[in-house]
């Protein structure tokens, strides 16, 4: 059975808290890649109310196999109560790239 990749989103607070997520998750061997995107403004209702921050998004490679450990490590060290993270299965994309990630995921 073909492996299915998944693009996982997660925003975070600052630097620190995304360079950290990501170092866990690719030497865990829980995702190949994470692109850590700054500058990214959000406005989301929080307990009740409609808020603003400017945050960072984590783009987070990885493999639905290895998804629920990813959201465990990810829950384990994110300074929100309620992390987002949102995995999308990646449609398509080129063999290469999904055969390099496949095989830096375990």
């Amino acid at each position: 059975m073909k492996e299915t990749a998944l693009l996982v989103y997660c925003t975070v607070p600052d630097v620190s808290s995304a360079k950290n997520i990501a170092q866990l998750v690719v030497s865990r061997k829980l995702a190949a890649c994470c692109n850590i995107i700054s500058q990214v403004e959000s406005v989301y209702r929080w307990e009740g109310k409609v808020e603003e921050a400017k945050e960072l998004l984590l783009l987070i490679k990885t493999t639905e196999k290895r998804y629920e450990q990813l959201e465990k490590e990810i829950k384990m060290v994110h300074p929100y109560t309620v992390p987002e993270i949102i995995a999308i299965p990646i449609g398509q994309a080129s063999q290469a790239y999904l055969d390099w990630m496949i095989e830096n995921v375990e």
